[in-house]
């Protein structure tokens, strides 16, 4: 009768880890097949939702929704990298005229069914853009920032933020005749912000609700979601420089520039890699304004993006 109860004890206990290794088998990775569109059939990739607004040959403003629009360089030449259907309004409108707005819109479900609508391959620009919801006012750049001869798309009002772009002719762009894509690299010309954001830019304290895009899926719907608030997470202390490391790099920079070491302690948390990179650019805007000692308060009026416009 032992040996009966003690196999049933074993038993119980078999059972009641079942679940347990249930969930590790069911955790386990497992090898999914890459697919055409992989970003969307074979995972989940979370992409950014704008529209793009380019000029069509007749001069009227075409809007087209696109997620694969990333940043591509980020220091010194400031650029977006736009993958495109080869033969969409947008791309043939980006080839001849060289020019196009990028619109970010909030997370708002009318607004997004309105990009799906928009979407639709297939429609010219006059067909699609006769029942737009979006409101469309006159590029921003100003008369200097023209080129002779450009004619520019209108940009979307409801948008949070646009970039005004140019056409990067020094690479060459990609058109593959067999997948039909086209990539385009897009010079960032001018960065607009909606007042509101633009004021908590600098503050870093709250972040436009903007939506996040998981693809066309099972060929039957688009899939968006909205994200939670951020929070900050402040970098280590270990991972940033010592006071003493800041000043010796500091004093190598120009020997016409002096830093006392109250201003370099504000550079104690910048990456070493970057370090030398953001004391020549601190240097540069110091004898532009012909200052020979770089102070906090200088370094404040640095990080204050704003001090030109409030000046």
């Amino acid at each position: 009768m032992r040996t009966y109860y003690g196999k049933i004890g074993e038993l119980e206990e078999i059972l009641i880890s079942l679940p347990f290794y249930y969930c590790m088998i069911k955790n386990e990775f497992s090898s999914v097949p890459i697919l055409d569109n992989f970003y969307q059939t074979s995972s989940y990739f979370p992409m950014p939702v704008v529209l793009i607004s380019t000029i069509s040959p007749s001069g009227k403003t075409n809007l087209g929704p696109y997620s694969l629009c990333f940043p591509y360089i980020i220091a010194e030449k400031h650029s977006m990298l736009l993958i495109s259907r080869s033969n969409s309004n947008t791309a043939e409108n980006i080839r001849r005229a060289k020019v196009c707005a990028i619109n970010f819109i909030p997370y708002n479900k009318k607004l997004l069914k309105e990009c799906v609508l928009l979407g639709y391959p297939g429609e010219t620009t006059e067909e699609k853009m006769k029942n737009n919801k979006f409101t469309l006012i006159p590029s921003q750049r100003t008369p200097e920032e023209k080129q002779e001869n450009f004619i520019y798309p209108e940009i979307v009002d409801e948008a949070i933020q646009v970039f005004e772009c140019t056409l990067d002719e020094s690479f060459p762009t990609y058109n593959n005749e067999v997948t039909l894509e086209s990539h385009f690299v897009l010079n960032i010309d001018k960065i607009l912000l909606k007042n509101e954001w633009k004021e908590l830019l600098y503050e870093g304290k709250e972040f436009p609700d903007l939506p996040i895009d998981f693809g066309y899926r099972n060929n039957i719907n688009f899939w968006f979601s909205k994200h939670s608030a951020p929070y900050a997470e402040p970098i280590p202390k270990e991972k940033g420089n010592s006071v003493n490391t800041v000043i010796y790099a500091a004093q190598r920079i120009d020997p016409e520039v002096e830093w006392t070491d109250e201003a370099c302690e504000k550079l104690v948390k910048v990456p070493r890699i970057f370090l030398k990179k953001v004391l020549k650019g601190c240097v540069e805007i110091a004898k532009e304004e012909g200052i020979r000692l770089i102070t906090p308060e200088f370094m404040d009026k640095i990080r204050d993006k704003r001090a030109v416009e409030k000046q």
